[in-house]
């Protein structure tokens, strides 16, 4: 794992090390020349004396003892020299660049484990094989270009993909982003990006270390390491963004529940990544747009002023904003009418604040000062300026660092004229700032950094629910869906409000149970698993002469076994379920239920256990959010009961893990109760 030999050696040799640039063995040392190694560095190539300037080895034997090794030489000769370079040279560190391994072959893939078992012999450390290197502030360990700038307090970005790694480099660097250190993990033979993450959490130090995270994962292979540590670093202070890619929905489509269809390994990744406080992204720009974001002052509240001196941009990304939920309000004031006094005649305050092509550097200052001092409803800045070709613009991004650094407000700097100044822009980075060259993907990152909720709770509580009970039911049912009088026992011990019921199999049963629940009533099919398909549920049955013929029409329904009678009940129709997944856990769904989660696919995912804030997260980031509030007169469901059972539904399937699927749809919400009327429950031991 992780040591001091693979952070900061004091000696490194580059065994494949070659005077031609334009191969990996050559590039990386040209790169570790280039940084000014502080220690000691070795190239290996048995057909060279002398390799970029340095004495150049003909083997491994000839050298002294070794700190960290970089490996650029055919997969079939990297387990030999591993083990002499461990054995001999006293070696606890490698970075292996070659190929050929796992991801090649099932020989590869031998060879790996047997490199592995070796350097994990001795304590030691491995990245790769089959990456590009590893970049930190002590030496330039990567074969590839560009080298960032290396600053202690930029970026540390860990990435399953070598490629992927250069080109969030290239997209970050234009916007002023500095790196500390960039880990490339290849396979992930010894440590994948979970285990280095958790190496930064565990050595984290507020002083010193970076505070910004950036992850590419093309398959988490340890959700609870990543969790776990994803979510002390963010409490620490830390912020991490993070891109997912390669999401199999292979799974979701051999589901035989609505939460099972829906709760796919995408949405798993969604749910980890909203517990733990990770900003989820989709693409290398979004990526680095939402870091250069981390590094601004943090947005306190929804309202943007939009200063600009083009009309375009500032419409633009007035649409982006309020497209994902935050807001430019009007600006109406005295204060605002003070301000277009030291504007020019045209100018606009209303905002966007707009100061058109010929504005001033000194204008945008006092349009700033205002902002920050005497419009309470603004809560940042977003200041859109480029060239408009009329003069140089090295006095407007003067004003723009100095305001930059005295405001309390977050100010988001959009430098679009990235030909015409780029002099300019380069001058304001420089001054340790960061810039975004498009409006619109600013708003996306800033949108997703503000709803991205704070890690969950670690200590959830949950509620009590009868759980003896719950695991005599368990472990002595059979794998399958349970019995009607099995769900019903279950929800009733996890204190689940539930409607009343009655199982018939004959018809004079049917009407003695009716009579009881009290017409009208709704009667379904026992046995098949879509009901509604086959025609399997009738609502609102009246009278005893519609039962008897209901009840003869449905029991021939193939795979009907009994009836379900139930007392028809009203109210908004919700839905919860849960899903396991064979990596993630417990997963607990929530939404509009009946036929709104088919057709909207409307819902919200967390994983188990969820607490009470989680539950109300959930509800609140649903699309459908304000047809649970009540909308146009309609009757509001009690939020608290809802919240109420889905962290009972959490509880028990943290009591009940063998639990595989379970709906419960729908439940009907009103302003004084929610009540489970359907439920299916599948266990899988």
């Amino acid at each position: 794992m992780i040591n001091k030999q693979l952070l900061s050696p004091s000696s490194i040799v580059v065994v494949g090390a070659s005077n031609e640039t334009s191969k990996p063995g050559g590039k990386v040392l040209k790169n570790l020349i280039a940084g000014n190694f502080n220690g000691q560095l070795y190239a290996v190539n048995p057909k060279e004396t002398e390799i970029q300037g340095l004495k150049c080895y003909q083997t491994i034997n000839e050298l002294p003892n070794i700190d960290l090794a970089v490996l650029a030489i055919a997969a079939k000769f990297c387990l030999q020299t591993v083990e002499t370079l461990v054995r001999e040279k006293n070696t606890r560190a490698f970075i292996i660049l070659s190929a050929g391994f796992s991801e090649e072959s099932h020989e590869g893939e031998k060879i790996e484990k047997q490199i592995v078992e070796i350097i994990n012999s001795v304590n030691g450390a491995l990245i790769g094989p089959n990456c590009i290197g590893l970049l930190n502030t002590n030496y330039n360990g990567v074969f590839t270009t560009p080298i960032p700038k290396l600053d202690p307090k930029g970026i540390d970005m860990i990435s399953g993909s070598g490629a992927t790694a250069v080109f969030i480099m290239e997209s970050s660097l234009p916007k002023g982003l500095t790196f500390n250190s960039v880990y490339s993990v290849g396979n992930s033979a010894q440590m994948g990006v979970e285990d280095i993450l958790k190496y930064m959490d565990e050595t984290f130090n507020p002083e010193t270390d970076s505070k910004i995270k950036l992850l590419y994962i093309e398959n988490v292979k340890k959700p609870e390491m990543l969790l776990k540590h994803a979510t002390s670093l963010i409490n620490k202070g830390c912020k991490i963004a993070a891109i997912k890619a390669g999401s199999s929905e292979a799974g979701s489509r051999a589901a035989s529940s609505h939460t099972g269809a829906l709760a796919s390994p995408d949405v798993a990744v969604n749910a980890l990544f909203r517990k733990a406080g990770i900003v989820r992204c989709y693409g290398r720009e979004e990526l680095a747009c939402v870091a250069a974001v981390f590094q601004q002052h943090e947005l306190k509240g929804k309202n943007i002023a939009i200063i600009t001196h083009a009309g375009g941009p500032g419409v633009m990304i007035t649409d982006a904003l309020a497209e994902n939920g935050l807001e430019v309000p009007s600006i109406k004031s005295e204060k605002a009418k003070d301000l277009l006094n030291l504007l020019f005649p045209g100018s606009s305050v209303a905002n966007p604040i707009d100061f058109l092509a010929t504005g001033t550097a000194e204008q945008l200052g006092n349009i700033i000062d205002y902002c920050e001092n005497h419009f309470d409803n603004i809560d940042a800045m977003v200041v859109i300026f480029g060239s408009p070709g009329l003069f140089p613009v090295f006095d407007v991004y003067d004003v723009l660092h100095k305001k930059m650094i005295t405001c309390k407000k977050p100010i988001y700097p959009v430098l679009p004229s990235l030909t015409e100044t780029a002099a300019e822009i380069s001058y304001f980075q420089a001054k340790g700032h960061q810039s975004f060259p498009d409006e619109v993907l600013l708003a996306r990152a800033i949108t997703k950094v503000f709803n991205t909720p704070e890690p969950a709770s670690q200590n959830i509580q949950l509620p009590e629910i009868n759980t003896q009970k719950i695991r005599n039911i368990i472990d002595n049912a059979e794998n399958g869906y349970l019995l009607p009088q099995q769900i019903q026992e279950i929800l009733d011990a996890a204190n689940i409000t539930r409607a009343h019921e009655a199982v018939v199999t004959d018809k004079q049963k049917a009407i003695e149970e009716a009579q009881k629940l009290g017409f009208p009533i709704v009667m379904k099919v026992i046995g098949p698993v879509h009901k509604s398909d086959v025609g399997g549920v009738v609502l609102n049955v009246k009278n005893i002469e519609t039962l008897e013929k209901e009840f003869d029409r449905m029991i021939k329904i193939k795979d009907t076994t009994a009836l379900l009678l139930q007392p028809m009940l009203s109210g908004t129709e919700l839905f919860i379920g849960t899903k396991r997944d064979d990596k993630f856990g417990q997963m607990v769904v929530c939404g509009l239920g009946g036929i709104f989660i088919e057709v909207f696919k409307d819902i919200q995912t967390a994983i188990a256990p969820v607490s009470n804030e989680e539950a109300h997260n959930m509800l609140r980031s649903l699309k459908s959010y304000k047809i649970i509030k009540g909308v146009r007169g309609q009757e509001a469901v009690n939020e608290e009961l809802f919240v109420d059972m889905i962290t009972r539904i959490s509880a028990l399937v943290i009591c009940a893990p063998e639990i595989f699927e379970m709906d419960l749809n729908p439940v009907l919400g009103k302003s004084d109760k929610v009540v489970a009327v359907d439920a299916r429950i599948n266990i899988q031991k």
